[in-house]
């Protein structure tokens, strides 16, 4: 087969720019990465030759070598772990097949220094090799296949897939150095850089071929050793090379399990939350080991999804070396282990959560990764209370983040319920007019952003006996609650009952079915109208989330609204005069529409013909004060 030339993704071709152009004030870590990568092909063979020995018969003892050639100016990590063929090739080093790559990339800004942060996140791994390098050959033969490839290009935009007939099984990848980096081609520093990401690493790294080769690192599994003889630099840089991460950990966790199952767990919880958080694969990326040897990452029974943002390692002592990943679905072992994972994480967190000193650095955790946590709390029933304790909102109260108890505990005086509203962000919440009377009460409402807060809510119910309840839905109860800290109101000034039962009445019979009732509301203190669904309907917030994605029912039509109006309000009022006299009905017909329209209107719905909105604007303006 003769040679191929072909172009990288975009992704890749824009990730390379960045990477190339001062992405990282210390360009070191290239080493640290194409090591991790060497490692895990290492891992892979490994695990891969527990049922077929003859993968590795010809070389078993796996290893990191670093070959340096001064004349040619040229560094090559190689490794003789699993090997790619030409499909690996071009998929693994010319495309980025990883969900959200293109939601990513737009959030990068150009500038390369804010983009740090968020190229840190997403990882760059093997492309790490062009800040020091100009061109990057990969020679590499698949374990168990007898043709081997070369892969090769400039990182700008095009790259080469040819034979290679004298490849070795594993990898070799090979750097030609930019000028100014010779000293990426010196045994010293190659060591220290080994020394400082890499020395935790289970397979010898050497410098050199042949016999004569040195080890650069200690190569004994980092998590079975105690935790007394490992430093906190250690503990960092294995969580970089585990989570393929370039932030530090927040949390680390590091414990020996022991009794009826042994293992060993070293999990850490990220500072950034990854790009990926929100796969629909909700897949975690914890390595699976047993007694030393790699099984999996992303084992399906390891972690519940809601705590797929852990990063690390669990290694079992009683688990078959040769269990395949399809028997640990369901292996009542693993289960076990995840249990006691689960336990263990969550009290973790609560610590942090109720710690004074680290409340603050709490609140930073659940900005990232509380939305996830809330899955949680929707469907692992025998840790949802655990998972309550750990929830926090923002709230009307403030710009503090608050915990269930807290609100619970500053429940008014005549409060039944934890009032909640829903929608797309916080801004937009706080202007909507169905939280007014609640402010005039000073009664707090939490306020739910995250898409999965309209399934949880729904799924836990209550919180110590009291019920959620949306102030979205029929009947606020406002009037039972006693604004202790606040003198009572003096009663507005309404219509004539007379004419505010009229008003409603004309108002219905204007509307017809386009609402489901017209009532006189007691949430509204400013605006004239809101919006509300009946209590046994779908939350509003709900429905347009559901309309968004198209998953309304077969059949299922939006659901009517009930229009509240505010008998205090100078149109209410007025509206309700003009009820009262003969043949109000015609006059009033214009206004019924348009009250509504504006109703929609704050709700941030569509109107639904706005060329009679228009019309009917119009001409109430035109009339002027004849209303």
């Amino acid at each position: 087969m003769t040679e191929e030339r072909l172009s990288f993704q975009a992704e890749v071709s824009r990730l390379l720019d960045i990477v190339a152009h001062s992405l990282y004030s210390e360009k070191e870590v290239f080493l640290r990465e194409l090591v991790s990568n060497a490692s895990d092909a290492c891992d892979r063979l490994r695990y891969a030759a527990l049922t077929q020995p003859e993968l590795s018969a010809d070389d078993p003892a796996l290893k990191v070598r670093l070959i340096v050639d001064k004349d040619a100016r040229t560094l090559t990590v190689a490794d003789n772990g699993i090997g790619m063929n030409r499909e690996d090739l071009v998929e693994n080093l010319g495309t980025i097949a990883r969900s959200g790559t293109g939601a990513f990339l737009r959030q990068l800004s150009g500038d390369a220094k804010k983009d740090v942060s968020l190229i840190g996140q997403f990882g760059v791994g093997f492309y790490s090799a062009f800040m020091v390098a100009d061109r990057v050959t990969v020679t590499t033969r698949k374990a168990g296949e007898s043709q081997g490839w070369r892969w090769e290009s400039d990182g700008k935009g095009e790259f080469t897939v040819g034979e290679a007939a004298d490849a070795a099984r594993g990898t070799r990848v090979t750097l030609h150095l930019r000028d100014g980096d010779d000293e990426y081609l010196e045994e010293h520093r190659l060591s220290a850089i080994v020394r400082k990401y890499s020395d935790h690493i289970a397979l010898p790294i050497l410098f050199g071929e042949g016999d004569e080769a040195k080890t650069l690192n200690s190569a004994s599994a980092l998590w079975m050793r105690s935790k007394s003889e490992v430093t906190a630099e250690q503990y960092k840089e294995f969580y970089h090379h585990v989570g393929h991460a370039f932030d530090d950990p927040w949390l680390t966790l590091h414990w020996r399990a022991e009794g009826a199952i042994e293992y060993t767990n070293l999990l850490f919880v990220p500072t950034s939350k990854p790009f990926d958080l929100f796969d629909p694969k909700r897949a975690h990326r914890v390595k699976l080991y047993v007694r030393r040897v790699f099984i999996t990452e992303g084992a399906e029974g390891l972690l519940p999804p809601y705590l797929r943002f852990l990063k690390g390692v669990v290694d079992s002592e009683d688990l078959p070396l040769n269990i395949s990943r399809e028997m640990l679905q369901h292996n009542p072992m693993l289960a076990k282990i995840r249990s006691g994972i689960v336990r263990r994480v969550l009290s973790e967190l609560n610590r942090k959560a109720n710690d004074a000193e680290s409340k603050e650095a709490y609140e930073g955790f659940w900005e990232n990764f509380g939305a996830v946590l809330k899955e949680g709390v929707y469907d692992d029933y025998e840790h949802r209370d655990d998972l309550l304790k750990l929830m926090r909102f923002r709230t009307t109260a403030g710009d503090g983040l608050v915990s269930l108890e807290e609100y619970v505990g500053r429940m008014k005086e005549g409060q039944e319920a934890i009032f909640t509203i829903s929608g797309d962000d916080i801004d937009s919440l706080l202007k909507s007019p169905q939280l007014e009377g609640f402010r005039a009460k000073g009664v707090e409402v939490l306020l739910l952003t995250d898409a999965v807060d309209e399934f949880w809510v729904p799924a836990v119910g209550a919180y110590k006996e009291k019920p959620f309840k949306s102030v979205t839905r029929g009947g606020a109860e406002l009037g039972k609650i006693k604004a202790a800290d606040k003198p009572e109101d003096k009663p507005e000034e309404t219509p004539a009952e007379g004419g505010l039962t009229d008003l409603l009445a004309l108002l219905k019979l204007a509307l017809g079915e386009e609402v489901k009732d017209v009532r006189k509301s007691e949430r509204l203190t400013d605006s004239a109208v809101c919006l509300v669904a009946d209590d046994n309907d779908m939350d509003m917030h709900l429905e347009r989330l559901l309309k968004q994605h198209k998953q309304l029912g077969m059949g299922m039509g939006p659901s009517k609204r009930i229009l509240e109006v505010n008998p205090g309000h100078p149109l209410i009022k007025r509206l309700g005069e003009l009820a009262t006299r003969e043949g109000a009905a015609t006059g009033l017909d214009d206004a019924a529409w348009l009250l509504l329209d504006q109703a929609r209107i704050v709700e941030g719905e569509p109107l639904p013909d706005p060329a009679a909105f228009a019309r009917r604007l119009a001409s109430v303006m035109a009339r002027g004060v004849s209303l």
